[in-house]
């Protein structure tokens, strides 16, 4: 029986992963912060508490569980939090990384571990991004910093030099009905279903013509585990290819609740009105950016290639999964 070891498991990707591995036949094992929200932890996960921070919580941790795969979820990801508290951030996005890894090799030399990168490492592009992609190493983002130093200083020279089986999932927008409540799409659905039922002002709103490539988590936690069942360790884009706006979430949610929206106004003067006249989505001033020259798409063909993975879930059923969930809710 293969061993694993999830950090963050009790997020929606560390959730959804035990699941899939669990069925899978491992016996898994799961790091979560103290006084976590496990409810979407599945039974039958040996769960442990504890901080990443913490080299001995983490030497512990690979001790108890001498896992066979390492799937390393876990990190700040909230960006409010990144930048307010950079050098945390630093110290469990980067420094971590090293500490997990270099314990797992000592437990397991033959161990086989994935890092969670992230698209926002990535200069934008006119183009959909690859692995080969640029980096942006000017960035002033604390977390896109730190996970780009991780894969460099790390996974590629644990892999490249040492010969280890280490790799990089680097992955784009993914969401489900267990993303966290400040997620846009979470919010947008939460606050239109809300409207329907008479119970919610407005939805404010930043700018409704961002785009971003949006997936399915479970979709983006299968594509992880079958980068550990290769032959080879390789960083790996996990993506859709394609771009939705803001806008476009608004009105398949809007669609999907019986919404009829009708659009006025530009810029941060932008709302939404309904058949009769109320007015149901409002852009804030304080939420709005400017609208990027370049979203951020990536593109996956390595993943098809060399893993078979394609997401199988697509937009509109994303949104159709994330409106339903809210309403059983």
């Amino acid at each position: 029986m293969k061993r694993a070891l999830i950090t963050g498991i009790a997020g929606q990707d560390g959730s959804y992963l035990a699941e899939l591995l669990l069925a899978k036949g491992y016996e898994v094992f799961g790091l979560v912060q103290p006084k976590s929200n496990t409810q979407y932890v599945p039974q039958g996960v040996d769960i442990s508490s504890g901080d990443l921070a913490d080299p001995l919580c983490l030497q512990t941790l690979v001790a108890r569980a001498t896992p066979d795969e390492v799937y390393n979820l876990a990190g700040i990801t909230y960006l409010k939090t990144a930048y307010d508290e950079p050098e945390l951030t630093m110290k469990i996005n980067y420094e971590s990384v090293g500490v997990l890894l270099n314990e797992c090799i000592k437990i397991n030399p033959q161990v086989r571990f994935l890092q969670a990168s992230s698209s926002e490492v990535f200069l934008p592009s006119p183009t959909p991004l690859t692995e080969e992609s640029p980096r942006d190493w000017e960035t002033k983002n604390p977390y896109a910093k730190a996970k780009m130093m991780a894969d460099r200083d790390f996974i590629v020279p644990a892999r490249e030099n040492k010969n280890q089986f280490a790799c990089s999932a680097i992955l784009f927008n993914h969401e489900s009905p267990r993303c966290l409540e400040s997620r846009v799409i979470k919010k947008i659905v939460r606050t239109l279903v809300a409207i329907t039922r008479g119970e919610e002002s407005p939805l404010s709103i930043g700018n409704v013509e961002m785009r971003r490539d949006w997936g399915f988590a479970p979709d983006y936690v299968r594509a992880m585990w079958s980068m550990l069942q290769s032959d080879t360790p390789e960083d790996m884009v996990i993506a859709t290819g394609h771009a939705h706006s803001v806008q476009e979430v608004i009105n398949a949610t809007a669609k999907l609740l019986g919404l009829e929206l009708s659009w006025h106004g530009e810029g941060v003067n932008t709302y939404a009105a309904d058949s009769s006249g109320r007015k149901v989505v409002s852009v804030a001033s304080e939420f709005y950016k400017p609208t990027e020259q370049y979203p951020k798409v990536g593109d996956a063909c390595k993943a098809k290639q060399v893993i078979g993975w394609e997401p199988q879930t697509d937009f509109p059923a994303l949104i159709k999964l994330m409106v339903d969930a809210v309403r059983r809710a």
